[in-house]
């Protein structure tokens, strides 16, 4: 029995991604474990077994063979992780200085987190029914979120908290990057100047292309939702290229 660290999850999933970014930046080799988001099948989050150990049924997870430890949501996964192999490059050691990593994760969740209800979900998921007021204040939380990394976060550094890349920029980035032209095409950045900049220093980071090849595959979906047949096919081909990927490590 293997003890690589495994991680539950789909390529798609914004969240996801950003634990994965991590990892592959690391080379930490892991076993992807393909789960399907709200299903009750027996590779589902809603499954029994899935819920025994992830009460909260979401994605990613994080479960590690050698102690049986398990742990959700991206944000602790991140810092478990750079916790763990004392990766203080992406999670500083200073008191000061994670803290204000901390305080953007913190503050991630209302607003630029909102992306992806705001712009991608209501056209790669139509299926979901989303009304108008929902969309609506996603779109007013994001753009005041955006507003705020414009104006003050990359106005005053080159990332988020700093002159260097920490998990609050992978964080910002799988959800604000998804819409650029290069994948979904969902936002028109021209107007935030200091983001843009942000975004393309991002894509230079290591790991950056492993993660985001799921978008590669999804391609533009400004115009036309894609059907389900795409989605599933986006992830696919994500989650054999990172399988692949990870024979490398």
């Amino acid at each position: 029995m293997s003890n690589k660290l495994k991680i539950y999850a789909v390529p798609m999933s914004q969240a996801v991604r950003a634990v994965l970014w991590v990892l592959f930046n690391k080379k930490l080799p892991f076993e992807l474990v393909l789960t399907v988001p709200g299903s009750k099948e027996a590779n589902g989050t809603r499954h029994p077994d899935y819920l025994n150990k992830f009460p909260n049924g979401t994605i990613p997870g994080l479960e590690d063979p050698a102690t049986g430890f398990l742990l959700a949501e991206s944000h602790a996964i991140m810092c478990y992780l750079c916790n763990k192999h004392n990766w203080t490059d992406l999670y500083p050691a200073e008191h000061e200085a994670r803290a204000k990593v901390d305080d953007f994760l913190h503050y991630h969740h209302r607003n630029i987190k909102e992306a992806s209800l705001a712009f991608f979900a209501p056209m790669a998921r139509p299926d979901l029914g989303l009304t108008d007021d929902v969309i609506n204040m996603a779109k007013k939380l994001f753009t005041k979120g955006l507003n705020a990394l414009e104006k003050q976060w990359l106005k005053k550094n080159n990332f988020i908290t700093g002159d260097n890349p920490t998990i609050a920029d992978i964080a910002a980035y799988v959800e604000v990057g998804q819409l650029q032209s290069q994948f979904t095409n969902l936002f028109d950045f021209e107007a935030f100047p200091n983001v843009k900049r942000w975004l393309g220093e991002m894509s230079n980071i290591e790991g950056h292309d492993d993660v985001h090849f799921v978008l590669s595959e999804l391609g533009d979906i400004s115009k036309t939702p894609p059907a389900m047949e795409d989605l599933m096919g986006a992830n696919i081909k994500g989650f054999k290229h990172i399988a692949q990927r990870l024979t490398e490590f």
